[in-house]
């Protein structure tokens, strides 16, 4: 991908944070699971850590090597027209020069956005405020040398840990946001966070796009829209139903021997088509 290219993505990207709708990215797992979002009509797709270190078989975690996910980047931006944000879990190194250093990497391979998450890898504990956005800061200023507008989703972890008293880490959260945002970041994700008035609560004092994620049973876009959410990601959703909806055929055939449960509506030539050449 030329720059010039990859600059307009990144700038869609952005714009797309600031529109009168929720900015709504699935996440894939490699460039087939990318090219049928794009088939269907998002307008950016994003990465999810989780599918694509089972599709490479590891546990999610920051355990697949950064080559190997670089790689997996790098095979959907060139079969996607479209801008792609990585899942790059705490961002692939213990420091904040080693960040910048995998950030670089990550750019070259035409992504332009990033979710960096304030917790240790393996969903451990949150680093300090200040670690937290010298991390970011160098990840910016990586995007800047590289002539690149990355958009950065800093991942706030505080109710990953605090999942029963949903208000109890705003105001925490509240002052890594403020910190984020000085680093350089361009939208917030507190994950975990489900509960309306905490979020609308969060959404009203973080003063720059707020990401949730979306799951079965909880607010739909427009009710996110009216809270003030900008963006939502799917996770890892769309990996595991594939992998439970797989499961379920396997466990048919296994028990009743017949190959009925193989039927289905999507075909060898729906999946050759999404290859095609432009």
């Amino acid at each position: 991908m030329d720059q010039a290219t990859q600059v307009k993505y990144a700038e869609t990207l952005r714009r797309l944070h600031h529109t009168d709708a929720v900015l709504l990215l699935p996440n894939a797992w490699d460039a087939g699971s990318a090219a049928l979002f794009a088939h269907c009509g998002f307008g950016a797709i994003a990465t999810t850590s989780g599918g694509v270190a089972w599709a490479l078989g590891h546990q999610d975690g920051e355990q697949v090597p950064l080559q190997d996910v670089l790689s997996v980047v790098r095979r959907i931006t060139h079969t996607v027209a479209l801008p792609v944000t990585v899942d790059f879990e705490s961002g692939y190194g213990t420091e904040p020069a080693q960040v910048a250093d995998a950030v670089r990497a990550l750019i070259a391979t035409g992504a332009v956005g990033v979710n960096l998450e304030d917790g240790m890898p393996g969903h451990g504990p949150q680093r300090s405020v200040r670690e937290s956005a010298e991390r970011i800061r160098a990840a910016r200023q990586a995007a800047a040398q590289a002539g690149i507008p990355l958009v950065i989703n800093a991942r706030i972890d505080n109710w990953m840990h605090a999942v029963d008293v949903p208000s109890a880490p705003l105001a925490d959260a509240l002052a890594r946001a403020a910190a984020y945002r000085a680093a350089g970041a361009d939208c917030l994700y507190p994950i975990g966070l489900g509960d309306k008035a905490t979020i609308a609560a969060f959404a009203r004092a973080a003063g720059m796009p707020v990401n949730v994620m979306a799951g079965a049973g909880g607010m739909d876009l427009a009710e996110l829209h009216r809270i003030g959410v900008a963006r939502v990601s799917t996770a890892t959703r769309f990996a595991t139903l594939a992998l439970g909806a797989m499961r379920q055929v396997a466990q048919q055939i296994l028990l009743s021997g017949s190959f009925d449960a193989l039927a289905g509506d999507f075909s060898y030539k729906d999946a050759q088509q999404l290859f095609e050449a432009g």
